[in-house]
């Protein structure tokens, strides 16, 4: 069923080209979609199909060639790097297969990491951090470091810190492909629980059983947008 909710993040005629001495390479070619507040998508395609480079223009970690990306109703391309960077770290939580945790640093102190990059932090930041950490099952593991946790404790910080600005658009980079066939389980599971409550969410996977988490599947292929499925049925190898 079509949401009447208003979009969130728009992309319009999106391309993305590296260019690799004379040769150009089109990693995405003209990428037109809206998602609206509180959708759950999935993005697949095969292996050099432009996911990731899509993930990272949405998460504004990358800058489009060519094109209009708007968020939340500002324009990527009129902003300098330290505007992208507020935008990003307000409006926008990543969360990356290999976690990204800083290693010198405790859980807690990943956790907080994105207010530390916000020019007006959120004063309840750390309250919310123990809440997100209670949440989660980590409330007993503040004080460890990243080498002391589990590759599913670790995915559960990489989520609370992007959960801790509290940001409408949750993006996902193959969150789940480092982790056991339980532990996928609880995150999708937790996924499901956020986007019950109201959040976007925008999930990169090349697995089936992942992707048909989510109410819309976006198949891209060769850097374009191949066939869009709505009815939660997403096929295995296509």
């Amino acid at each position: 069923m079509e949401k009447n909710n208003p979009v969130v993040a728009d992309l319009g005629n999106i391309g993305r080209v590296y260019k690799m001495g004379t040769t150009e390479v089109r990693a995405l070619d003209g990428i037109d979609v809206s998602f609206k507040a509180g959708e759950y998508w999935a993005i697949m395609g095969s292996s050099g199909s432009g996911k990731s480079t899509l993930l990272n223009i949405l998460g504004c970690i990358d800058r489009p060639t060519f094109g209009n990306y708007v968020v939340n109703g500002y324009n990527v391309n009129d902003l300098n790097d330290d505007e992208l960077s507020q935008l990003r770290g307000r409006e926008l939580g990543f969360i990356f297969q290999s976690f990204n945790l800083i290693p010198q640093l405790n859980m807690l102190e990943n956790i907080l990491v994105p207010v530390f990059y916000q020019d007006n932090p959120r004063p309840d930041a750390e309250e919310r951090a123990y809440m997100l950490a209670e949440r989660l099952g980590l409330a007993d593991r503040l004080d460890h470091r990243p080498v002391e946790l589990s590759g599913g404790q670790q995915q559960r910080v990489a989520i609370a810190r992007a959960l801790i600005n509290d940001p409408p658009i949750l993006l996902a980079d193959e969150a789940t492909g480092n982790l056991d066939t339980q532990t996928t389980g609880e995150i999708l599971e937790l996924f499901d629980e956020l986007h019950e409550e109201g959040k976007t969410i925008l999930l990169v996977t090349h697995e089936a059983e992942v992707g048909a988490h989510a109410e819309r599947v976006m198949w891209l292929r060769d850097g374009k947008v191949d066939r869009v499925v709505e009815n939660h049925t997403v096929e295995a190898g296509s």
